[in-house]
């Protein structure tokens, strides 16, 4: 009976040893499980359990199932949620360095918004996450934004004027729009589906890697491919987490983020390659804008985007190659 009782105590303290050196992670996004976000959680997940020998768990949390971007990103800082990956213009509310990338119209294409983003510009604006009590581990993607609405067509300006538009919480977003004569109304992304369905909105704007993942086509009739602004999204770690792993675990965890964030790239090229025609199979009337006119209305916003982001900065990602 003594034996027993000795040989199932080390088998606790066997059990209770390995659940200590277990790190288990949870990882939260407000997007389905079948969209980009999907894919570079599902890349993260693999790729860190494997190089950990399973010693790190990622528990997945897809479609806002843990709140809102804003939410979420309040949950990293207080340490309940230990990673996520959000849009960067929701993070922008806590770290506004990065609002900068929303301004409309900076970037010329996508190989310019990875270069500025991936490197020093990007990167210095990454390290300010820190004083707001978050790690940024990395920039992923959702690709350019759209205007979709279910009032008319637009192909200039005018065509807003007065429209109920769902932008993010983001003033960038809510200035630029007011500047074209909308009316921009910040609405949480979990909402968002019920809110243009109601008719709470006439429209909204996102890549087309949202739009056709998140269904808005079956509740939006009009797209115009507006390209205003380059939207990346921000992989977050609660500093209590980071700052307790190990050096070769954070260098796991850094592994793991440079595979979501390619994995969430290639998902954005497949959804941008064919979403045109998948919207327009949908239903969705499509149309092509001239650029011109909308970055005429926004040119006076421009001052005021300089004196908030300095000149230097904007110049620097003008000058990217």
């Amino acid at each position: 009976m003594k034996n027993w009782l000795i040989g199932a105590a080390l088998l606790a303290f066997a059990a209770t040893s390995a659940d200590a050196q277990t790190t288990k992670l949870k990882y939260a996004f407000v997007n389905p499980m079948g969209s980009h976000f999907g894919a570079a959680a599902t890349a993260f997940k693999q790729s860190v359990e494997k190089d950990s020998d399973g010693r790190i768990k990622v528990d997945i949390f897809p479609g806002g199932s843990l709140g809102g971007e804003r939410e979420i990103i309040e949950s990293v800082q207080l340490g309940t949620i230990d990673m996520a990956m959000t849009s960067t213009s929701v993070v922008g509310n806590f770290a506004p360095e990065v609002l900068v990338f929303d301004i409309p119209f900076l970037f010329r294409d996508t190989a310019h918004a990875r270069a500025v983003v991936d490197g020093p510009v990007g990167q210095d604006i990454l390290k300010k996450f820190a004083a707001q009590n978050l790690v940024g581990l990395g920039y992923g993607e959702n690709g350019f934004r759209h205007l979709t609405n279910n009032k008319r067509v637009v192909k200039a300006p005018a065509d807003i004027s007065g429209m109920s538009i769902r932008t993010m919480e983001n003033p960038i977003h809510v200035r630029a729009f007011s500047q074209l004569g909308a009316r921009p109304t910040p609405i949480a992304w979990p909402e968002l589906y019920a809110a243009l369905q109601q008719g709470v909105v006439d429209g909204e704007e996102n890549p087309l890697s949202n739009v056709i993942t998140a269904k808005f086509f079956q509740v939006q009739k009009y797209l115009a491919l507006t390209g205003h602004v380059y939207a990346p999204t921000a992989i977050l770690m609660a500093p209590t987490v980071w700052n307790k792993l190990s050096a070769e675990d954070k260098k796991i965890i850094e592994a793991g983020v440079a595979k979501a964030i390619s994995a969430q790239r290639a998902e954005v090229e497949k959804l941008e390659a064919t979403g045109v025609e998948t919207l327009r199979s949908a239903g969705m009337e499509i149309n092509e804008v001239d650029k011109a006119p909308f970055v005429a209305l926004i040119e006076p916003a421009y001052a005021d985007f300089a004196k908030r982001f300095g000149q230097k900065t904007i110049d620097a990602i003008r000058d990217t190659k």
